[in-house]
């Protein structure tokens, strides 16, 4: 069931010769824009009833522009929106705070604007100045906030009551990383109860962490909608492309959309993990010794070459990735036809499950500038816990455990 419904929904910014104009054109009359300037243009999607959806994209994307429509916040020029249920935004620091009064009134005028009355706000005051935490500063001026008090102050009054639609901007990254974790974990409390969510992040862990699927925006327009890791990967890509670059996606054997961007000056040609006697490994023992062999084709002559690669867990999200400029081993002056082999050796100090390879070749220590091929899927292994004790989690971090007993 659909929850929130965008049909061709678009925001354009006009100037005209005089405000009469402007008039006319509310009534219907012709009057050409002196200026017309479309932030969002043409996006449909629909979000379902429970669902949690990343919007992604570059700034200036349209991102912010499209949540205030949804929010209510600001008309479309064009198109139809629709929500069947409350909604909850923090789309701006201080929501609208005034900086002249106290946090605590600034939360009545929040909440009621949210249409709460005031005996419903008061019943949950206490919670909402708990979850802030910020001490005597509930009861000062927001003036004398900083911007993370702010922050703290707005999501507690946008989250006093489980909206049916949770919509959060960047807002979040601007606090600390304990109440970064405090949030997030109140809205993940949501989402199991039913909540419908949307957030802008340019946090790729956090959108494949709690996102079911994600939405790339690209200069106002919906450039992919799909699966997290698959929709982040070819924002990468998307981010790295120019001078040449171009961006393919494709289908793996296991049916997963792979990416691989670059201007194919160079380019993996085979990929494979080892044990130490050079045995291929497709199933890994947890903290077993492994090598992982890349062998790159230099395709044109290049003055320099950083190879790197990253270890993803089934959610795409980043366990270790590093390159050889970190490692301090620069490649240097490459002739077309050359051939490197490349063998990093590392204990697989990884939890039990699937594992993905991303793979990069690029002229300078990132792939954003001088991408000569990324490759993401380049290689899927399983790591199974064969020989060590019982843990949970994605990383191997056994302790050694001190114990003392006394009495009395």
């Amino acid at each position: 069931m659909s929850l929130l419904s965008v049909q061709g929904v678009g925001k354009a910014y006009r100037s005209y010769r005089s405000e009469w104009q402007r008039v006319g054109r509310w009534f219907g009359l012709a009057s050409a824009p002196l200026d017309e300037h479309w932030v969002v243009r043409g996006v449909s999607f629909e979000v379902g009833a429970g669902e949690t959806v990343g919007i992604v994209g570059q700034n200036g994307a349209g991102k912010s522009t499209l949540l205030k429509m949804i929010a209510g916040t600001l008309q479309p020029t064009e198109g139809r929106l629709s929500v069947g249920g409350r909604i909850a935004a923090i789309l701006e620091l201080g929501m609208g705070f005034h900086p002249e009064l106290t946090g605590r009134q600034n939360v009545m005028h929040a909440a009621g604007l949210m249409g709460f009355t005031a005996a419903e706000v008061m019943a949950v005051m206490t919670q909402i100045e708990a979850f802030a935490e910020i001490g005597e500063y509930f009861d000062a001026p927001v003036r004398t906030y900083s911007s993370g008090m702010q922050v703290r102050v707005a999501f507690a009054v946008a989250t006093a009551f489980r909206p049916d639609l949770l919509i959060v901007d960047e807002a979040l990254s601007v606090g600390d990383s304990y109440f970064q974790h405090k949030s997030f974990e109140r809205i993940r409390s949501f989402r199991a109860q039913g909540t419908t969510l949307l957030i802008v992040s340019h946090d790729r862990n956090a959108i494949q962490a709690i996102c079911d699927r994600a939405i790339l925006l690209e200069r106002g327009r919906v450039l992919k909608d799909g699966e997290p890791e698959a929709v982040m990967d070819y924002y990468n890509a998307v981010v790295a492309e120019g001078g040449g670059s171009t961006v393919e996606v494709r289908t793996t054997i296991a049916g997963r959309a792979q990416t691989v961007s670059g201007t194919g000056a160079a380019r993996v040609e085979s990929i494979g993990l080892y044990d130490e006697a050079g045995q291929p490994l497709e199933f890994v023992d947890v903290g077993q010794p492994v090598v992982l062999r890349v062998q790159v084709l230099v395709e044109a002559d290049l003055p320099s070459l950083v190879f790197g690669y990253m270890i993803k867990d089934r959610l795409g999200q980043a366990v270790f990735g590093t390159n050889t400029h970190y490692l301090g081993q620069p490649i240097e002056g490459l002739r077309q036809g050359e051939r490197l082999d490349l063998a990093l050796s590392f204990r697989a100090g990884m939890g039990v499950g699937s594992y993905s390879v991303a793979t990069g070749l690029h002229a300078t220590e990132s792939h954003l500038s001088g991408n000569y091929e990324w490759r993401d899927l380049a290689l899927v292994f399983n790591v199974t816990n064969l020989s060590k004790q019982t843990f949970v989690g994605m990383a191997w971090l056994p302790p050694d455990l001190a114990l003392e007993r006394s009495t009395g």
